[in-house]
C-alpha cells in the first residue's frame, strides 16, 4: 500500500506482558468528596507483589480559550497544597453524568465568564502517572461570547487575556508550571501552528 491517500496497513500492538501488573487485591485507604486513595497489592512480571497507592479521580478537562484578536482567557488562582497563585487555563473534573464537552462548557461559563460557538478536542493528558489516574481531556473553545462568571463558593481568581506569544514566554521564563497548563499551551501552539 502507498502512503499517499491509501490506508496504511496495521501494526499489532506491542506485547506488554513483560511490563504488565496484575491486582490481586485493593482496598479503600480514603473516600474524599474529590479525590479517593486506594491501596492495592499486585502482582509483578517476575510474579513477585508489590503495593501501588495511588489517588483515583473521576476525570477532567481543560479549555484554552482564545478571543477574536486571538488572546487567551486565562486565569490566576491561588492553589493552596503549594501555596502560589498559577496562571492556568480553565478546567475542572467531571460531575456524575456529565459528558467532557459539557463539562468544558460549563467550566469556560462558570469560571471565565464565556460561552463558545466552536469548540476543537485538542489531546488528552494524564497528568501524574505516578499516583493517580486522572485523565484530563483538553479543548480550543473559539467564537467567546461573554455571558459573565459565576464561580463556586469558596472560588476566587483573576481573568487575564495574555497573547499566546506572551503565554509561551512565561513558560519559558519559568512562570507556567501548572503541568496541565504546560501541555495545553504547547499543544496548542501547535494547532495553530498549522
Amino acid at each position: 500500500m502507498s502512503e499517499g491517500g491509501e490506508a496504511k496497513a496495521r501494526r499489532a500492538p506491542p506485547d506488554d506482558g513483560h511490563l504488565t501488573e496484575t491486582k490481586v487485591t485493593s482496598e479503600a485507604v480514603f473516600d474524599g468528596k474529590l479525590l479517593h486513595v486506594r491501596r492495592d497489592t499486585v502482582r509483578l512480571p517476575d510474579g513477585s507483589l508489590a503495593t501501588r497507592e495511588y489517588v483515583v479521580h473521576p476525570g477532567a478537562v481543560l479549555v484554552v480559550p482564545v478571543l477574536p484578536d486571538g488572546r487567551l482567557v486565562v486565569e490566576r488562582q491561588f492553589r493552596y497544597p503549594v501555596g502560589a497563585v498559577f496562571l492556568e487555563f480553565p478546567a475542572g473534573k467531571i460531575d456524575p453524568g456529565e459528558t467532557e464537552l459539557a463539562t468544558a462548557q460549563r467550566e469556560l461559563a462558570e469560571e471565565a465568564g464565556y460561552t463558545a460557538a466552536t469548540w476543537t478536542p485538542l489531546g488528552r493528558i494524564h497528568s501524574v502517572v505516578g499516583y493517580s489516574d486522572e485523565t484530563i481531556t483538553i479543548f480550543v473553545a473559539a467564537g467567546l461570547t461573554h455571558v459573565g462568571a459565576k464561580l463556586d463558593d469558596g472560588e476566587f481568581l483573576e481573568i487575564v487575556t495574555p497573547s499566546l506569544d506572551a503565554m509561551l514566554a512565561a513558560l519559558d521564563q519559568g512562570e507556567i508550571t501548572d503541568a496541565k497548563t504546560v501541555a495545553a499551551l504547547l499543544l496548542y501552539a501547535r494547532h495553530h501552528a498549522r
